[in-house]
């Protein structure tokens, strides 16, 4: 018999139980067995909040047959099985850690529940099939714990979302045996409509679509998604891509994080991507976000910043010339500013807008 257990308290239930208990709190523990209470009960509507990560959280009204169809079309893309262990360590009050919940009550599987923590597998041991995390998280433990990878390398899928992977993490994650996927998703979507691997001779460049998921675009290059997960309807995504075929699409960036500087148009992401792959590859290992700044001359003209503490001029110098040296004159930074440490949403998204507040409390006058 399927059982949830909370390796915070120890609490054990069996999945039968759940629909029994009474009295919830408010703490992670109490969230995610109300939620299961209200899964067994056959309760058909959800009510989720954006992460609110590009604009203000909203409210939106799930279906049940969306949760349903999001979820069997990940066990299906990946395999998993009854009586496999789910491992669950995001926020269940967000889509990504209540379809957790939603696959493994679907499949019978056997549930592990942490409190969300940088490191979550810091003071246990225990192995599990399937696992969700937030790059910062994988990150954390490939850093501070990488004795875990053992346990990594046992589970039959780890799927990563809520924000980019840097081409620093995505070197780090090829010591993983077990596959590694990055997906591409959101809270309209009922989470992830695609994965990418990321690790091994299997890993992609690509995004491949779940079953029964249709793509196309707008004039704009954005992504247009129609899924049983999305109840059939058009979700207009602000996500400039490139499709490959039916089943493939390969993401650039979005629409809003479009610099014009001086007539000429700079999508972030993808000159964060070529930045990084400078870095990586002169040892450079910091994160590093691009933004625009309004310019009297150029309209907006590129800032780089860099999360680390403020470079040596020598250090510095020599970090310009390599820019100068392998990208084009209308993608090399203006100026450099530094912050030791980049906010964060509370789904560990990289806030831009708050970096960019920091950013102007810090350096009032340049």
């Amino acid at each position: 018999m399927a059982s949830i257990k909370f390796l915070t308290s120890q609490n054990i239930y069996q999945i039968s139980e759940i629909i029994k208990i009474q009295n919830f709190g408010n703490d992670n523990e109490s969230q995610t067995l109300y939620f299961c209470k209200q899964w067994l009960e056959n309760q058909q509507i959800f009510r989720l909040f954006t992460s609110g990560s590009t604009g203000t959280p909203k409210a939106i009204d799930i279906r049940r047959s969306q949760m349903e169809a999001s979820a069997q079309a990940t066990i299906q893309a990946l395999n998993l099985e009854k009586n496999d262990t789910a491992f669950i360590c995001l926020n269940t009050n967000f889509i990504a850690g209540k379809m957790m919940l939603v696959r493994a009550l679907l499949l019978e599987m056997n549930i592990l529940v942490t409190d969300p923590s940088s490191n979550p597998l810091k003071n246990f041991d225990f192995t599990f099939k399937f696992a969700a995390f937030v790059p910062l998280q994988i990150q954390t433990i490939l850093e501070e714990s990488p004795e875990k990878v053992e346990i990594l390398n046992q589970t039959k899928a780890i799927i990563l979302g809520g924000a980019e992977v840097n081409l620093i993490l995505e070197k780090k994650l090829q010591i993983i045996k077990s596959p590694v996927f990055l997906t591409y998703g959101m809270t309209e979507t009922v989470s992830h409509i695609a994965l990418k691997r990321l690790n091994g001779q299997e890993k992609q460049s690509f995004f491949q679509i779940l079953p029964n998921v249709l793509i196309s675009q707008n004039e704009n290059e954005c992504l247009e998604i129609q899924a049983p997960m999305t109840n059939f309807e058009k979700i207009q995504t602000n996500d400039r891509v490139k499709i490959l075929d039916s089943k493939r699409f390969e993401w650039l960036g979005r629409i809003d994080n479009v610099i014009n500087s001086g007539g000429i148009k700079i999508q972030i992401e993808e000159l964060e991507q070529k930045i990084n792959l400078l870095l990586v590859k002169n040892n450079f290992f910091h994160r590093i976000m691009i933004l625009g700044k309004s310019d009297e001359k150029l309209g907006q003209k590129l800032i780089l910043i860099i999360e680390s503490k403020v470079f040596s001029q020598e250090t510095e110098i020599s970090f310009l010339a390599l820019l100068k040296k392998k990208l084009n004159k209308f993608e090399i930074p203006k100026q450099i500013f530094y912050l030791e440490k980049f906010a964060q949403t509370s789904t560990n998204k990289l806030d831009r807008k708050q970096v960019c507040l920091d950013i102007i409390s810090k350096y009032q006058d340049k």
